[in-house]
């Protein structure tokens, strides 16, 4: 719970290097002033020795400033056309009996079109967020004191999109999400060059004006590094806010849309459609809803408060979510299953115990946060901090730290077992997602411990688990 609980997560840059550097120059100082010769004073520093230090000041994450976030640029592209040419029509990677069919990827792995499909899916969703009716609803307060607007109808440019795309496969027989399956590794490749692109336009971006507000955690003076974490925190055109809308709009909504693309294609190969389809594609339907209905939670989330709009997240957003959180709807095309009712039901009670664990807990966090005297929240036990804020011991909360990663990594274990157990590709989902909520954990306990200090250690002598009650 912790920062989660007040909702305003802060970025940890520890100090220690430039703390020692200046006890040391204290000290210099304090026995010049007592010798009875006279100083040499200290020669200027130039410009760049001054941009050499302030760089050595700056804690980088991901194993920063070069070799981590290179790693990353790299590496995850990579894995997404290792997660296609690994399991396929072709094969699939097991364990029992262990088998690694030949790497494939389709004939086509750049094209024109691909590109005008992907661009013009973004345009189309952006077009949508702009002209369909919705609300505006105001942000925190930022560093320079401005508190942003933003324009919000995610779950209204859902449900048309989602219409949109019924009418035309079913009431006019349009091929369009069958593209999708066949021409998965283009759109891939349109997806990787496109964000890395945009990343690169939204760094230079960031040097356009002095006013423009950083990210702290991102303008470090290392350039690549910049350019991996984001440098500008709230870039817009207009009142478009980009962040925002890369967040919850194109690359969520594009995931759902991806999954019932392969249902369709599964229809169309097999004359129907599995359980375990249908089971993946109603799971991701309602997690997207879900995202979309609170969207106004994301407002104070440490990925719009605090971190910078830069590789990380484009490529999260744009690319990333919708082409592998879509892994288990494009297994279930070339291996389809059709589960056995008491699996089915299980794994159906599963994903319903982990959303409501999911929900109750964010819905609990939420309403204590605006009013903690409010009677679905009055009996929870909270302490008092030293900032004036309260942290919530009991409830869901009193659980554990972060009860939400958890319910949330069983929502995703329950779509990986959809798949059933012949393979295992379906279940990076599960994998990665766990490596991820424990590094996300300890960011935010970090975070933490930074904000509320004495306070902090109070609060984890009380609530004693991070993720899992009783470890």
């Amino acid at each position: 719970a912790g920062c989660d609980q007040e909702g305003t997560l802060t970025m940890v840059t520890t100090r220690r290097q430039s703390a020692l550097e200046e006890d040391k120059g204290a000290s210099t100082r304090a026995r010049v002033r007592a010798s009875p010769s006279k100083a040499t004073p200290a020669p200027k520093k130039t410009k760049k020795e001054k941009k050499t230090q302030e760089k050595h000041q700056h804690e980088y994450e991901f194993f920063g400033p070069n070799l981590g976030p290179l790693g990353i640029v790299l590496g995850l592209p990579a894995v997404m056309y290792g997660l296609y040419g690994s399991c396929g029509s072709h094969g699939c990677v097991s364990l029992a009996p262990f088998h690694i069919p030949n790497f494939k990827l389709s004939h086509t792995v750049v094209s024109l079109e691909g590109f005008l499909v992907y661009l013009g899916w973004i345009l189309a969703v952006a077009l949508l967020h702009i002209c369909l009716p919705s609300s505006v609803k105001p942000g925190v307060k930022l560093a320079n004191g401005e508190c942003l607007k933003y324009r919000m109808n995610g779950l209204l440019v859902y449900i048309v999109v989602l219409a949109s795309l019924a009418v035309a496969y079913f009431g006019h027989k349009l091929p369009i999400l069958l593209y999708v399956y066949d021409h998965f590794v283009e759109l891939i490749t349109a997806s990787v060059v496109t964000t890395l692109l945009f990343s690169g336009v939204l760094y230079l971006a960031s040097f356009r004006s002095k006013t423009v507000l950083c990210a702290k955690g991102g303008n470090t003076g290392s350039r690549f590094y910049d350019f991996f974490i984001g440098r500008e925190l709230n870039p817009r055109i207009g009142n478009f806010d980009l962040k925002e809308f890369c967040e919850l709009y194109p690359g969520l909504i594009g995931w759902v849309v991806i999954d019932l693309a392969m249902a369709c294609r599964q229809y169309e190969d097999q004359g129907y459609v599995t359980n375990s389809m249908a089971l993946v594609c109603l799971f991701h339907a309602i997690y997207v809803a879900d995202a979309l209905y609170f969207e106004k939670a994301i407002l104070t989330t440490m990925d719009i408060v605090h971190d910078g709009f830069g590789f990380m997240l484009v490529f999260g957003d744009l690319a990333w979510v919708p082409f592998t959180y879509t892994v288990q709807a494009r297994y279930l095309v070339d291996h389809p299953k059709q589960l056995p009712n008491y699996f089915a039901a299980t794994v159906f009670l599963l994903q319903t115990f982990g959303y409501l664990a999911f929900r109750g807990a964010n819905s609990q966090k939420d309403l204590f946060r605006r009013d903690p005297n409010s009677p679905k929240v009055k009996h929870v036990k909270y302490i008092n901090t030293k900032r004036g804020t309260k942290l919530m011991v009991s409830g869901w909360w009193g659980i554990a730290r972060h009860i939400n990663y958890t319910a949330d990594w069983l929502m995703g274990l329950s779509w990986c077992l959809c798949c059933g157990f012949d393979h295992l590709i379906p279940y990076f989902y599960a994998i990665y997602f766990g490596i991820l909520l424990i590094h996300r954990d300890l960011r935010d306990g970090e975070a933490c411990e930074h904000k509320y200090g004495t306070d902090w250690k109070k609060y984890c002598a009380i609530v004693k688990y991070r993720l899992v009650p009783s470890i």
